[in-house]
């Protein structure tokens, strides 16, 4: 896997053009809300925003600002996550939700200090995510996985049970989002 299958696989999940009135984010294409794309200069119809406008947004807004790529370096499949999460659930949770698990899996604090957990996925983060793929295999890589889609459908279930409207997009969230990347 690369960072382009990657964000190809975002897209692809994405789809198209939606403009639907429950969505908060608006009128979107390729999943890029019409507020995103105005701030990369683009001033046409949503519906025609070129793909490939699509993927440089998704490459520098989700992949490397986030510092998703720095994960990337190290497993592809929880890069992979966070980037389908940050543009699910917004960059900021991504990072959190990783560093939460990485403490959560460190032993008590055993394997590293634990990390503070600002989103910030720099050296300290990254070592963790090393040695924890080091020290737990490949079920070390699995239970992240599973951690952070957990909290990816919790986020949902949060949510939407502050906004009712988004129940039109729940169950299209859990059965599409959630361990799709």
């Amino acid at each position: 896997m690369t960072i382009t299958k990657i964000i190809e696989g975002v897209l692809d999940r994405e789809k198209g053009y939606v403009n639907n009135p429950k969505d908060a984010g608006g009128e979107t294409m390729w999943g890029v809300t019409i507020a995103t794309a105005r701030r990369y200069g683009y001033t046409g119809p949503m519906r025609e925003l070129p793909r490939v406008l699509a993927e440089r947004i998704y490459l520098e807004e989700y992949v490397v600002e986030p510092g998703f790529m720095r994960i990337a370096a190290i497993n592809m499949n929880i890069a992979a996550e966070l980037v389908d999460s940050g543009v699910n659930c917004g960059t900021g949770r991504p990072g959190p939700w990783l560093q939460r698990t990485l403490n959560l899996l460190n032993r008590e604090a055993k394997l590293f200090p634990d990390l503070v957990v600002d989103g910030i996925l720099g050296p300290a983060t990254q070592a963790a995510l090393l040695y924890t793929l080091k020290y737990r295999g490949v079920d070390g890589e699995k239970v992240i996985l599973r951690c952070l889609n957990s909290l990816q459908a919790v986020y949902y279930m949060e949510i939407t049970e502050r906004r009712a409207a988004n129940e039109e997009f729940f169950f299209g969230w859990i059965l599409n989002r959630v361990e799709a990347a």
